[in-house]
C-alpha cells in the first residue's frame, strides 16, 4: 500500500491535460494481478477488504484537503445505463466495475475525482481505481 504515491498521481491527474477525445483519466492505483475468476472466494474477499482499506486511507487524506467525500452508488448509475443507454465516461465504466465511488469536486480545477474498488466482476481481478474527469457524476 503506497498511499503517498496514490495521492501524488491523483494530484498530477487533476492538472494533466486529458487525452484527445476523452474528458477523463481512469487509472489503476492497485491491482490484484493473477486473482481472476476461479480464485478462492475467501482469498478474493481478503483482497477486496485490503483495497477498501487502501481506498479509505486515500479518502482520509483527500477529505483533509477537499472536505468530506460524497458516496455515489454506482448500482444506480449502472441501472440508468441499462435503461437510458447514455451515461458519460468514466461513470459508465466505473458502474460496470465497482459498487460505490467516493467523490470530490476539486475547487478551482473544474474536475471531479472518484475512488472505487472494482470488484463487481468476479471473473476479473480486483482493482483500486481513480478517475479524474470534468464530467459531473450522473
Amino acid at each position: 500500500m503506497d498511499i503517498a504515491r496514490h495521492i501524488a498521481l491523483i494530484d498530477e491527474l487533476c492538472f494533466r491535460p486529458f487525452p484527445a477525445g476523452h474528458g477523463h483519466h481512469l487509472v489503476v492505483l492497485s491491482g490484484s494481478r493473477g486473482l481472476r475468476g476461479g480464485a478462492d472466494p475467501a482469498e478474493r474477499a481478503v483482497t477486496v477488504d485490503q483495497y477498501e482499506k487502501e481506498r479509505d486511507a486515500v479518502d482520509a487524506l483527500l477529505t483533509e484537503r477537499w472536505g468530506e467525500s460524497e458516496i455515489l452508488s454506482l448500482l444506480t448509475v449502472l441501472l440508468r445505463t441499462e435503461r437510458a443507454g447514455e451515461i458519460p465516461e468514466p461513470w459508465a465504466e466505473l458502474s460496470a466495475r465497482a459498487r460505490v465511488a467516493y467523490l470530490w469536486e476539486v475547487a478551482g480545477t473544474g474536475r471531479w475525482v472518484a475512488l472505487a474498488v472494482a470488484d463487481r466482476d468476479t471473473a476479473d481481478e480486483v482493482r483500486l481505481l481513480a478517475a479524474v474527469t470534468r464530467e459531473a457524476p450522473p
